[in-house]
């Protein structure tokens, strides 16, 4: 096993050739440590949401009598609770501890989730769903930044792609999950299998949490992970300085002044939102457009199908985060996806088009989705100063990607123009121009903000030289006198 693993490294390129023993024994252990449960906790939480529109499509809808836009507005609900803590949430976490926190938020969202399973009517579920949404809130925005403050930036498209496919496999395996749950348990013990799927999420949420409390090791600057040496905390925490990241200073007075005088903030969460409304088709438009196709498409299929844009951004994150940290280049693959978005939502747009390539672009959609980890890194080594700005850039970024996504589908993608619809795709179409064009902008501010700190060194540098040459002539003075 460990011979196949050392292999697996090698053939991956998982740690620099350069890297010292000691230091990959560290990073090694802080893979197992940090991503296991980062991932598991993400898997569950996709799991747990995306449960929602496949039950939708497998017997809930009928059961509940969800028609017209009413499954727009229990993802509302869900969005609402998601978001009111986003930013709040990230600022606990720079004060408390990340494996207490975060699993004790699993816990509750996963008893929620087991609720869901049990709601009567349309009002009962919107409820459950807000409480769903307002548990998980914490999960993405506290774990991402957790896992971009542990390792070096060439280390970090990799551990974040590692992180971010738990978010599609875990849409993926809810749509498996609910095709077995519809197929075997339907009426079993007088449960619909939808209902079914909602039970057997919440038995796999709650070992997760647990996990959390045992393994996850918290921030750097404060580990006390019983799994990592005093010599380890040290070595990890002297890695991240010699990259030009920066510990947490804690909560005060100035972090609002540092945010709202970067332009780093403003330009990543741009891009960042940007980027999840372009790529919005992927996802329900997609599975919507199969479950429209009844005679083509049963329901067990549609549950199936429905994983394959999942199964691209997989793909796409792992090639992508891969290449990106090899090459030492984020910009390639992220200008990629913006090409790929404006191809695919304009062909659909379209609509009239054959089923085949309707196909194609769903798929160029759900490979460019999976740039996300991509972007990430990328956000994380422009904010590697500022341990604080950059837990609430990526808080904000997340919180108002879900305010556009609970505002914009009800104007741009309601259910009741499904599976055309030519609002929508028209509008991610544009939303791609835009993306690619703030990209230009966050490339051209680095190019001069780096040529600037180099010229400032290179000034600070020839001053000191100055200092010495001034000191030596004047101890050569002194030694002739």
């Amino acid at each position: 096993m460990a011979s196949f693993i050392s292999r697996l490294e090698s053939a991956t390129r998982w740690f620099p050739v350069s890297m010292p023993l000691a230091e990959r024994k560290l990073v090694r252990k802080l893979d197992w440590l940090v991503l296991p449960y980062a991932c598991l906790s993400f898997f569950v939480k996709y799991l747990d949401v995306s449960a929602l529109t496949n039950a939708y499509v497998s017997g809930m809808k009928h059961d509940l009598v969800l028609s017209g836009n009413r499954l727009n507005y229990i993802n509302a609900a869900y969005e609402v609770g998601y978001v009111v803590f986003q930013i709040p949430s990230n600022m606990v976490l720079i004060k408390y501890p990340a494996q207490y926190y975060l699993p004790a938020a699993e816990i509750f969202w996963g008893l929620f989730t087991l609720g869901t399973a049990f709601v009567k009517n349309y009002k009962q579920l919107v409820v459950m769903r807000f409480f769903v949404g307002l548990s998980a809130t914490s999960c993405y925005v506290g774990l991402v930044h957790v896992v971009n403050s542990w390792y070096r930036k060439e280390e970090l498209g990799r551990r974040n792609a590692l992180f971010w496919i738990a978010n599609p496999i875990g849409q993926m395996f809810a749509g498996y999950l609910q095709a077995a749950a519809y197929t075997h348990l339907n009426n079993n013990h007088g449960l619909q299998g939808w209902r079914w799927l909602f039970i057997i999420c919440t038995v796999i949420t709650i070992p997760i949490a647990l996990l959390g409390f045992l393994i996850f090791p918290d921030m750097p600057e404060r580990t006390k992970s019983r799994f990592l040496n005093t010599e380890e905390k040290a070595l990890a925490n002297k890695r991240l300085q010699e990259e030009g990241f920066k510990p947490s200073t804690g909560l005060n007075k100035t972090i609002i002044k540092r945010i709202f005088t970067s332009w780093r903030f403003y330009a990543f969460v741009l891009l960042l939102v940007i980027f999840c409304n372009m790529t919005y088709s992927e996802a329900t438009p997609f599975i919507l457009w199969l479950d429209s196709q009844p005679d083509k498409y049963p329901v067990a299929l549609v549950n199936n199908l429905s994983t394959v844009t999942n199964g691209a951004a997989v793909a796409g994150a792992l090639m992508m985060s891969f290449y990106s940290d090899i090459r030492g280049s984020r910009a390639e693959p992220i200008i990629l996806s913006g090409i790929l978005c404006i191809f695919a939502n304009l062909v659909l747009s379209i609509w009239n088009i054959p089923d085949d390539l309707k196909f194609f672009a769903y798929i160029s959609v759900g490979w460019s989705y999976g740039t996300i980890p991509v972007l990430i890194a990328w956000t994380a080594e422009g904010l590697a100063g500022d341990s604080e700005v950059r837990a609430l850039t990526l808080a904000s970024y997340n919180c108002l990607g879900e305010i556009t996504s609970l505002v914009v589908p009800l104007v741009a993608w309601p259910v009741s123009k499904a599976p055309g619809f030519r609002g929508g795709f028209i509008w991610a179409t544009v939303l791609s121009v835009f993306y690619l064009l703030n990209v230009a902008w966050i490339i051209i501010k680095q190019k001069r903000s780096n040529k600037k700190i180099t010229m400032e060194e290179e000034q600070g540098s020839r001053e000191e030289d100055s200092v010495v040459t001034d000191q030596l002539t004047t101890q050569g003075e002194v030694t002739k006198l």
